[in-house]
């Protein structure tokens, strides 16, 4: 029986992630503009290289600290992030001061992008040289978004 736990943490481990469609289910009601499957890997690799090069503000209090600081960069939310209350403000927080910021389905790959294993529920990208161009690419589609009403 002890012989049973081991390999029902390693089938868990080995079990397939959720696919976009399926992490769609798990969304919450605010969470408007959603981007795109294919935004969401842009994203998500925008943030993986800003990781390397520590130009990543992760999680609601550091994002926070610095939106309020006027630091410019594009803010992504994760939609599945319960209970809303928790980051809510932070939309507000982004068109009060003109920036740039989308959902993407999963706090879970959002954590995994940032070179965490905890999931992240907000992270802001910040611009650098290194991969401006992925940068920019990414932020003319989050600024092409539709926002909520």
């Amino acid at each position: 029986m002890a012989r049973d736990k081991p390999e029902a943490a390693a089938e868990a481990e080995a079990a397939p992630e959720l696919s976009y469609r399926e992490q769609l289910d798990f969304l919450n009601p605010i969470a408007q503009p959603l981007a795109s499957r294919k935004l969401t890997r842009k994203l998500l690799k925008c943030i993986r290289k800003a990781t390397k090069q520590k130009q990543v503000r992760r999680g609601v209090k550091e994002v926070q600290k610095f939106i309020n600081k006027g630091e410019k960069g594009i803010t992504v939310l994760a939609g599945d992030t319960l209970p809303i209350d928790v980051y809510c403000h932070i939309p507000i927080m982004c068109e009060d001061r003109s920036l740039p910021y989308a959902y993407v389905p999963s706090k879970t790959d959002l954590g995994a992008a940032a070179g965490s294993k905890r999931p992240t529920c907000v992270i802001m990208i910040k611009p650098h040289e290194e991969y401006q161009e992925a940068y920019d690419e990414c932020l003319e589609e989050v600024s092409a978004l539709p926002m909520p009403l």
